[in-house]
C-alpha cells in the first residue's frame, strides 16, 4: 500500500527540494522525468513511498518482472548519485531491512520508450553491503 508523503516535506531522493517540487510531478504523472537520473530518483522515491504501480510503469517491458512486491518495514533512508551520463546512472541506495542497513550500489541504463524515459536494467549486477543494527 503506498504511503501518504506530504508535498511540502524534503523529498526522499535526496535533492533538498519538496516532494511537490521534485519527484511528486513524475508520480502524479503531471511531468514525466526529463532525464535518467530524475527518473533514477523518481523511482527510488517510489520503492521508499511504496508506489508499485510507478515502478512497474517505468520499468522497461522487455526486463520488467510481472510483479512486484515491495516489503512493508523497510525504510529507505538515502540515495546518493555517483555520476549520470548518457544513458546511465550509478548510485547508491540505503536502507533499513530486518534490523539491518543495507547499501545497493548499482549502475544503471535506461532508454526512451513513447516519449518517456524508462529503466531497463542494471549495467553491472548491484553490490550489496550489509551491517549490523
Amino acid at each position: 500500500m503506498p504511503l501518504a508523503y506530504p508535498p511540502f516535506k524534503s523529498c526522499p531522493c535526496g535533492t533538498g527540494r519538496s516532494y511537490a517540487h521534485c519527484c511528486g510531478p513524475a508520480h502524479d504523472g503531471s511531468h514525466p522525468a526529463a532525464t535518467p537520473e530524475a527518473l533514477m530518483r523518481a523511482r527510488y522515491t517510489a520503492y521508499a513511498l511504496h508506489l508499485e504501480a510507478f515502478v512497474l510503469g517505468t520499468w522497461h517491458p522487455d526486463t520488467r518482472p510481472p510483479n512486484l512486491r515491495l516489503e512493508p518495514g523497510t525504510r529507505y533512508t538515502g540515495l546518493t548519485v555517483h555520476a549520470a551520463s548518457g544513458l546511465e546512472v550509478e548510485f547508491t541506495a540505503t536502507l533499513r531491512q530486518g534490523g539491518q542497513t543495507l547499501r545497493v550500489h548499482e549502475r544503471s541504463v535506461f532508454t526512451q520508450l513513447g516519449g518517456q524515459w524508462v529503466y531497463v536494467d542494471e549495467v553491472t549486477p548491484p553490490t550489496v553491503e550489509s551491517t549490523g543494527t
